[in-house]
């Protein structure tokens, strides 16, 4: 019995942090499905869901196989450790909080699915300055990465502007 890979992307400010992270609580009694942690070549911060690697550390699990799942975005690096691959093998579905990049690029798989979560353009704008992380021209400049990825065609998509709760059983649905 061969189990899943579930990769939840979106763009930066489409929630997709907060629905994820209330999906798993949702979901918390539920063994069959695991939320795998990312390593990051970012340090930790207050409520950071990634464990921070060097990238020395990264480059050297890279080397030695210890990653199922790798890509690099916004200048840094992410990973997924190779033992989730026995999870999916024991028939259980493992989500990761992924690239839009980095799921465009993977072979079609019966065993690899794309949740996608978005939201309206002035939506994200918004809070995309509120969070006050980035400088109008990065806001900008994210809003114009986005049309990139206009033509994905997820396996199931997810359009937050509304309450995060509706948002996150819309994917603890999809996930069960």
């Amino acid at each position: 019995m061969t189990g899943r890979w579930v990769f939840v992307c979106g763009p930066s400010g489409a929630g997709k942090d907060s629905v994820i992270n209330l999906a798993q609580q949702l979901l918390v009694k539920r063994k069959n499905i695991v939320f795998a942690r990312r390593m990051v070549t970012r340090p930790a911060q207050m409520g950071s869901e990634h464990d921070p690697v060097t990238h020395s550390e990264f480059h050297a699990l890279v080397q030695a196989g210890g990653l199922r799942w790798h890509w690099q975005a916004h200048g840094f690096h992410y990973g997924i450790a190779q033992h989730y691959e026995a999870v999916v093998q024991a028939g259980q579905t493992v989500v990761i909080n992924g690239s839009r990049e980095h799921a465009q690029s993977l072979l079609p798989s019966p065993d690899v699915r794309l949740v996608q979560i978005t939201t309206r353009p002035d939506q994200l704008a918004l809070r995309l300055a509120k969070r006050g992380r980035d400088m109008p021209n990065e806001i900008a400049e994210r809003l114009t990465r986005n049309m990139r990825f206009e033509c994905m065609e997820p396996d199931y998509l997810i359009i937050n502007d509304g309450e995060l709760l509706v948002a996150a059983k819309s994917l603890t649905n999809y996930l069960s």
